[in-house]
């Protein structure tokens, strides 16, 4: 569930560049995770459904939160992205919740191509890294 891993950015096709292409059911590259990602009003959001530990307890809790307030809530279900506003080609200026550190970064998403996401999280510019995801059908 690392969501931030270093790759190059790749241009956006003008099919990709929709805003309703980042919509539906996404693998990360890291742990097999699953994100749902919808419409949340104007913006999106991405739910976490599934992932390697998940799958093998269900009930896993947020135990790295930087708030001991969360540290109960289930990995399961938990919204992971948000915040996004719509800019030309990809949705900016949200967030993503990186479970196994308990951190949350500035995040970018990019639509490349009909089914994969850039999505780029940033401790601050320039420390960031970029992550492919691949949608799932």
């Amino acid at each position: 569930m690392a969501f931030v891993a270093a790759i190059a950015a790749v241009p956006v096709t003008a099919s990709a560049a929709s805003p309703d292409s980042v919509l539906g059911m996404w693998r990360t590259p890291s742990k097999h995770g699953v994100v749902e990602i919808a419409r949340c009003g104007t913006s999106i959001c991405g739910t976490l459904l599934e992932s390697d530990n998940i799958r093998r307890n269900p009930e896993m809790r947020d135990e790295n939160n930087k708030d001991e307030a969360k540290r109960n809530r289930r990995l399961k279900g938990l919204q992971i992205l948000g915040g996004f506003d719509r800019d030309a080609a990809k949705w900016t200026g949200g967030t993503i919740y990186n479970p196994e550190d308990g951190g949350t970064y500035k995040a970018t998403i990019t639509p490349a191509g009909a089914d994969t996401l850039k999505l780029k999280g940033c401790i601050v510019w320039p420390l960031c890294k970029t992550q492919t995801w691949t949608r799932i059908n």
